[in-house]
């Protein structure tokens, strides 16, 4: 399954907002420099949804595809 992902970085807080079944916001501690929202992102993902995901597209964007498996 794909969903769209907006990501805000930099934030102070982190959290996850689901808007419908396939749009989610999610707000991360890091910076966006080399990758480590990336990565915090994708650790976010993996314990809300107990799966693995994968960056789609977006990488260097705000708003990503992220495919989620089930």
């Amino acid at each position: 399954m794909k969903i769209k992902i907006k990501v805000h970085s930099n934030s102070s807080q982190e959290k996850t907002k689901e808007i419908d079944s396939k749009n989610f916001e999610v707000w991360l501690k890091e910076k966006a420099v080399d990758n480590k929202a990336n990565t915090e992102l994708t650790k976010i993902l993996k314990k809300y949804f107990k799966t693995q995901v994968n960056i789609v597209s977006g990488f260097t964007s705000r708003n990503k595809i992220v495919e989620v498996f089930e």
